[in-house]
């Protein structure tokens, strides 16, 4: 199966191909150039590499006319064999190439007598027994018949050539097969069905041939998918159309077997004592789940067959944040999830947050993210709150309007502004945290992410300490850690969002988490 780089190579041999071919063609039409030579052998051998490094299994190079005469043939096979490269295929065209189906029967072929001898050179040359020459001949797209394919093939074959291509432009295998049928067997053939591909490929095996190449179906593929993704999302301005028909931007990242580099980075990096640690509140049963929840509390509910703890751990471990502590209180002993600390909390029983946070109040230092353990979100949402060098910073979803909510605690904000696209607005901060906020004042609802650095890990620490004095402590909410910090006219800056988040309340919930 054609592939052109290093992507579309893993996708043909997870696809379960046996062989590559390195298409002339795709490679220059990736490039952005024409299928005339216009890209050097060296910048050819560059993307070839990348495609031997992403895959294992054997790759066949479309040399063209093999960029030069026998010289160059013996440098490049050497060039080849230091890349893992399995074999190159020639043709018996002049330098520079034109595409076989550009003016074919114009297409003068090369002295035979000179491709053979660059034949000779490329088995002479390689010092891999197993390292494989496939002579290509155009007589057939030249205009040629039956004889004058069968002397050159014969000239290829003594010169030492492992394999033949036979082409034809024709939309019927009729000149093949009558090749194959005359070949009888002296060495393998291979075929490209470019236009006659209707053709089983039964047929093909019956008549002998070896090896059946889809050359160019991968770059035309991705070309039709790209003009209109592109079309519709200049039309329409928007990537909402396209974005279920894609790949997701994971997909991308585990064909770019992104998951062993984080695996070397385990092993081979320091492990920074002054990264951000995640403080992840999961005491609660989640009694709104009924039935679901009546032995594990809602962190351990799963979510697509992994529990919403270890999806969440995940996403943290997947920004780098290393250091996970979880307070568990219901049902503690089924909360688990790999190297993690845990705090316990024996009186999850109708309290609130804040007493939760307590258990855990030596890890508040340096740089801290908070984070209900029900939620979901994207990655971005995340990353982007890590990067705010503010001493506290809250996430706060501007499309708090948009979102199904059932009934029950709301954490409602308002800031000193709304949500803007403009970059060049101030700076927003939290004025005032309620679940009883009028409509027209809510600029936003906190989804349940709080991130310190060193100094607002200090002032959180010591708001807990006040708080704790009170006679209702048991029972606040970070809307009330809130409040006392507005009070003491300590800045809670704002990090607004616009949706991609979910929090896992209750049964409807659970079902939108599924597809989330």
């Amino acid at each position: 199966m054609e592939a052109h780089n290093g992507l579309s190579a893993r996708i043909v041999e997870e696809a379960g191909f046996r062989g590559i071919w390195a298409s002339g063609l795709s490679i220059s039409a990736a490039l952005g150039v024409r299928d005339n030579n216009e890209a050097s052998w060296t910048q050819v051998l560059e993307v070839v590499e990348f495609m031997s490094d992403a895959t294992s299994i054997p790759i066949l190079l479309d040399a063209d006319t093999g960029y030069g005469n026998f010289n160059n043939m013996r440098r490049l096979v050497k060039k080849l064999e230091q890349r893992g490269v399995a074999a190159v295929c020639i043709e018996d065209k002049l330098f520079p190439k034109t595409n076989s189906f550009i003016n074919s029967e114009r297409q003068p072929l090369a002295d035979l007598e000179e491709f053979a001898g660059k034949i000779k050179a490329v088995k002479e040359a390689q010092s891999d027994p197993d390292f494989c020459l496939v002579a290509r001949l155009e007589g057939f797209i030249a205009g040629w018949g039956l004889d004058e394919m069968l002397r050159r093939a014969e000239a290829c074959h003594a010169a030492g050539a492992d394999a033949l291509l036979i082409h034809s432009r024709k939309s019927t295998p009729d000149q093949v097969l009558a090749f194959a049928e005359a070949w009888k067997g002296h060495c393998p053939l291979v075929l490209v069905p470019t236009t006659y591909y209707s053709t089983p490929v039964e047929v093909f095996e019956q008549a002998g041939i070896d090896l059946v190449i889809w050359a160019n179906h991968n770059v035309r593929s991705s070309i039709a998918t790209m003009q209109e993704t592109s079309r519709r999302i200049f039309e329409e301005r928007s990537v909402q159309s396209v974005e279920d028909a894609i790949a997701p931007v994971k997909e991308v990242f585990r064909l770019q077997n992104a998951d062993e580099l984080m695996e070397a980075e385990e092993r081979y990096l320091p492990k920074a004592s002054d990264s951000a640690r995640a403080i992840i509140l999961a005491a609660s049963r989640g009694s709104e789940m009924g039935d679901v929840t009546a032995g594990i509390p809602k962190t351990m509910v799963p979510i697509g067959n992994t529990p919403l703890l270890h999806k969440l751990v995940a996403q943290f471990r997947a920004s780098g944040v290393r250091r996970i502590v979880v307070i568990r209180g219901y049902a503690a002993g089924k909360v688990h999830a790999p190297d993690v600390e845990f705090v316990e909390n024996a009186e999850f029983e109708g309290t609130g947050e804040l007493l939760s946070l307590s258990k855990a109040v030596e890890y508040l230092e340096g740089d801290v993210v908070l984070s209900f353990g029900d939620i979901l979100f994207r990655k971005h949402i995340l990353n982007n709150l890590l990067a705010e060098p503010h001493d506290i910073v809250i996430a706060v979803d501007a499309a708090w309007h948009r979102r199904h909510r059932a009934a029950g605690y709301v954490d409602y904000v308002t800031a000193t502004r709304p949500y803007s696209l403009r970059y060049d607005e101030d700076e927003a901060f939290l004025t005032a945290a309620s679940p009883d906020l009028e409509e027209d004042v809510i600029h936003g609802e906190w989804i349940g992410l709080i991130k310190t650095n060193g100094r607002g890990s200090e002032i959180i620490t010591a708001a807990l300490a006040e708080l704790s004095k009170r006679g209702d402590f048991k029972k606040l909410r970070f809307d009330d850690l809130f409040k006392h910090l507005i009070a003491k006219q300590q800045r809670v800056h704002v990090l607004y969002i616009t949706g991609h988040w979910l929090d896992v309340d209750d049964l409807d919930d659970l079902a939108r988490a599924q597809a989330f």
